[in-house]
């Protein structure tokens, strides 16, 4: 079976935000990382090279891959912030729906600036993420 590539480092999260070059998705990143630390209770790890990553849950395919994976993430990227908070869950759509700017993955919510965005709702939105895994996953 192939190795995982993403997982848990010891990189300092602290020092992973302080390189990112652009000025307002730093503040952004340190914004991100106090509220899901906030809401999840747990410290921010890295998870692989970029990924912020609070928690973990084991989980098993049906095909028979499994892992181990953060409960919830966010990558500070170039181009936006990626926020791993999408479960597929109907109820996270009327959430969706009134967040304000961004796009959509499959698990992943696509954001250019936490000012485009109402943060209320992404705090919804991390909080059903969270449920949800932990009903499917319990620890």
């Amino acid at each position: 079976m192939a190795e995982l590539k993403t997982t848990a480092t010891g990189v300092m999260v602290a020092d992973f935000i302080a390189a990112v070059p652009d000025p307002v998705r730093r503040g952004d990143a340190e914004t991100l990382c106090a509220m899901m630390a906030r809401l999840t209770g747990e410290p921010p790890v890295m998870w692989g090279p970029s990924i912020i990553g609070f928690g973990r849950y084991a989980y098993r395919y049906d095909s028979g891959h499994s892992g181990e994976m953060c409960r919830i993430g966010f990558s500070p990227r170039k181009a936006e912030l990626v926020l791993y908070v999408l479960v597929g869950d109907a109820g996270q759509e009327d959430s969706l729906a009134r967040l304000g700017k961004h796009r959509t993955g499959k698990s992943c919510l696509y954001v250019k600036r936490l000012a485009d965005v109402d943060q209320s709702v992404l705090e919804e939105l991390v909080v059903s993420s969270l449920a949800w895994i932990d009903q499917r996953y319990p620890r």
